[in-house]
């Protein structure tokens, strides 16, 4: 599979150049992952697109009643025009999500549920006949983003989880690969994921390593923001022996479909605890969902205000350290405020960002590809690489360029290579 890939402005056209690359970012002092929704489509999870095209072929009438009043536009509400017909005996190719539909606009899903919100309540202080479908659009909209992140059932009712399942192949070497890159002294790899699925709990869980994502407790787990200030360490290990980490820093920026808040504090429940409630919401049994935290204005000022404040400011702090790379995959750059804090971090001198973007081509100024993808590439900054090409840029593509990990640190590397050089040559083979 052919490389699309640019750094600075100057184009990659070889994989061992690129790999090389990322195996130099991965020995920098902080390192760091941002996944989006295309980094779980091989979970089964959904991209925003598919997601929203699933909601309005669910909900017709619903997106009929969004457009009345006015907060979707009649592009936004328009289905994708149907394939033409296969002729006979022709395999039908199954749909790639990361390719956009040219006849139906995405709106933004944060912005579209933030009025929906704000309107519902004001209608609920008015007494207004559109209260009633206000709320069964906005649980109808629940209903899409938790179906997206639900993946799969079974893996939320065993005590088990997802365990090996081939489907987080490529989390599990990811995670495998950016912990045991890491040399004695060195932090543990941060993972950002706007995401509300499980996927990075499960692949971490599956290989042994220790989350820190903010919760601390045993029975009763709180949203305890200095936890992110500790770490795991194997006390008997010295020197070299330090090599690697047992753990991952885990930031859930939007939230998770296992926080719970209660009087005001949030609590993260087990799984098969949250999946009951879940899988009645999905099924109709109930309208209200407690578990889904999404950060819109009613709730700001309250609980989740504070915990996606906290979350988005160890994010800017991050990238905001010296000797720092950050590897972005399976993000469609469609969260300005992700967005803003990614063009303000690049003022740090010393980051590295790393984009794996499907939807590029090669070319830096075509129109489809996000506004804020466009103007980092016009920086043209050796600090910023992007990988497209389709397939060439997946989570599973990322999780093979990213290098196996080694045994020794570099410095060890490094003596081992001087000391060969002066040991006398071996006698050849048929001399005496």
């Amino acid at each position: 599979m052919s490389i699309v890939a640019y750094r600075g402005g100057k184009q990659i056209t070889d994989e061992l150049e690129l790999q090389a690359y990322l195996a130099s970012l991965l020995r920098l002092e902080n390192v760091g992952l941002l996944l989006g929704a295309g980094a779980s489509c091989s979970a089964g999870g959904q991209t925003m697109r598919t997601l929203w095209t699933s909601f309005l072929a669910r909900n017709s009438t619903k997106a009929d009643w969004l457009f009345a009043q006015k907060f979707i536009t009649e592009d936004e509400k328009r289905l994708p025009l149907p394939p033409p017909p296969l002729p006979p005996g022709a395999v039908p190719i199954p749909p790639n999500p990361f390719i956009p539909v040219p006849t139906a606009s995405l709106p933004n899903f944060e912005v579209l549920l933030d009025r929906l919100e704000i309107a519902i309540l004001e209608w609920e202080r008015q007494l207004s006949p559109q209260l009633a479908e206000a709320q069964e659009v906005r649980t109808a909209l629940f209903r899409s983003v938790v179906s997206a992140a639900t993946l799969k059932e079974e893996w939320w009712e065993s005590p088990l989880g997802a365990d090996l399942a081939d489907e987080l192949r490529a989390h599990r070497s990811i995670l495998q690969k950016i912990t045991a890159a890491r040399q004695p002294g060195q932090p543990a790899p941060w993972v950002f994921t706007t995401n509300y699925d499980l996927a990075i709990e499960w692949a971490a869980e599956s290989v042994d390593l220790q989350i820190i994502n903010g919760f601390l407790g045993v029975h009763s787990r709180r949203f305890s923001p200095q936890s992110f200030d500790l770490g795991f360490r194997n006390a008997q290990a010295k020197g070299e022996a330090r090599f690697g980490v047992y753990n991952i820093y885990l930031a859930k920026l939007h939230g998770s479909l296992t926080w719970k808040e209660v009087d005001h504090n949030l609590y993260e429940v087990p799984a098969s605890e949250a999946w009951r409630d879940i899988d009645e919401f999905l099924t109709g049994f109930t309208d209200k969902l407690s578990y889904l935290v999404l950060p819109r204005a009613a709730k700001y000022l309250q609980t989740v205000g504070y915990v996606m404040g906290e979350l988005l400011r160890r994010f800017a702090e991050f990238m905001a350290r010296p000797q720092t790379a950050l590897i972005i995959n399976g993000y469609g750059f469609g969260d300005e405020h992700i967005n803003r804090l990614i063009r303000s971090a690049l003022l740090n001198p010393t980051l590295q960002v790393v984009v794996y973007l499907p939807e590029f081509k090669g070319d830096p100024a075509r129109a489809e590809l996000p506004q804020t993808v466009r103007r980092l590439l016009a920086l043209q900054t050796p600090r910023l690489t992007i990988v497209g090409g389709g397939a060439r840029a997946y989570t599973s593509a990322l999780a093979a360029d990213l290098p196996d990990p080694t045994v020794y640190d570099q410095e060890l590397a490094d003596l081992r290579r001087r000391l060969m050089a002066e040991k006398p040559d071996a006698p050849e083979e048929g001399f005496a």
